[in-house]
């Protein structure tokens, strides 16, 4: 349940950050466009001021003045209009479309509804006027419009990432429940077997003789209890006592001589004695199990399997080592993740399940130390040293 609260409540702050930013971005350009519209007000109104002036020139007017604010006009669209109504000149529009009278009188309309027209009065005593029609440059257009196709844009790759995430996410999930499933059945299955054989084999064994039956039949069934408590304790906090290793990897690899091809070498190194470790012990046998096994899988069931203990101060290194097809340094990570497998018939959830206990449960590490392909590889365990 955490794990669903903390994920809700990311969604919920990525959210809120989202809209944060967005609506940031919505204000801040807005801002920026009523600056530049408040320019290009005054800059429309300055330059029908001088157009008015040139209209009323006289000999001491400064024309060259009024032609120069006139002509730095090179952003703003503009259409003279006397006071008939009939087109003057126009200014920043198409050079080409412009040649077509009809787009000029479709520019005048759209002008006409953006901005009201600034009235040019020239010639007082006969009541003669132009009008000025404008609408806004490009730039003030396009800066209007902009963050509107971003933020369109960065909520359709959001959405897209999202689904993404979900479906992948999903696949995940599926792969990890499918691969549960069969390893339930896989672990389950061995000790089953036995006991079916075993109860076959009573019922043609004199009862004088059931004893020794009546042990591997208890045995299957601790096997049984243990691989149930395994699984019980994934999800769970498994409770951690201090155990010596030495034992507890000697013991788990007894039990897996017996049950992997006599083609395997085992062998089994302390470089120092007394390697404690918090440990859960259902768990932790797990966990050598699932890497020899996948080690005896890489060297197909023949091959050495060395195993080596060491500590230092703070750390226990556990270094299981096979001499089998080894991975490709670029799948050393891919190797950890769920539904990575080289079998024709694997899961791929082996190794995956390792690190979630190693990490998760006991808080250390396990990690390719080394490979080499067609010579073998070592896998690494830390644990914090008791």
């Amino acid at each position: 349940m955490k794990a669903y609260e903390k994920k809700r409540y990311w969604k919920i702050t990525i959210l809120i950050a989202a809209m944060f930013i967005g609506g940031f971005s919505l204000w801040y350009t807005r801002s920026l466009v009523k600056d530049l519209a408040a320019q290009e007000d005054k800059k429309i109104k300055l330059w029908a001021n001088a157009t008015r002036q040139l209209g009323a020139a006289t000999d001491e007017t400064d024309i060259n003045f009024l032609l120069d604010i006139i002509k730095d006009n090179e952003t703003i669209p503009t259409i003279l209009v006397d006071d008939k109504a009939q087109i003057i000149s126009h200014r920043n529009l198409d050079s080409l479309q412009a040649l077509d009278s009809s787009f000029v009188k479709a520019e005048l309309e759209i002008m006409k509804a953006e901005h009201e027209p600034i009235k040019i009065e020239y010639d007082k005593t006969n009541n003669r006027f132009n009008y000025l029609y404008y609408k806004n440059s490009y730039i003030l257009t396009a800066l209007k419009t902009y963050p509107f196709i971003q933020l369109s844009l960065i909520a359709f790759f959001a959405l897209m990432s999202y689904f993404a995430l979900s479906n992948s996410r999903r696949a995940e999930q599926n792969q990890v429940w499918v691969g549960m499933s069969k390893e339930t059945a896989h672990q389950l299955g061995t000790p089953i077997s036995s006991l079916r054989e075993w109860h076959n084999l009573l019922k043609e064994t004199d009862k004088d003789q059931q004893e020794e039956i009546l042990k591997e039949v208890d045995y299957d069934i601790r096997r049984l209890e243990l691989i149930t408590e395994r699984f019980s304790k994934i999800g769970s906090e498994p409770i951690l006592k201090p155990e010596n290793l030495d034992l507890i990897v000697e013991q788990a690899l007894s039990y897996l001589k017996n049950r992997v091809s006599s083609k395997v070498a085992f062998s089994f190194e302390v470089g120092k004695p007394g390697n404690w470790a918090n440990i859960n012990v259902p768990l932790f046998d797990w966990v050598i199990e699932n890497v020899c096994k996948n080690a005896i899988d890489a060297m197909n069931g023949e091959g050495s399997l060395r195993i080596t203990l060491n500590h230092d101060t703070d750390n226990v290194f556990i270094d299981i080592s096979d001499t089998g097809k080894g991975i490709p340094k670029s799948k050393f990570k891919t190797v950890f993740k769920p539904g990575y497998t080289t079998k024709k018939r694997g899961w791929g959830l082996g190794l995956s399940l390792t690190k979630r206990i190693i990490k998760e449960y006991h808080n250390g590490q396990i990690y390719v130390r080394h490979s080499e392909m067609g010579k073998g590889t070592t896998f690494r365990i830390v644990l914090d040293a008791q």
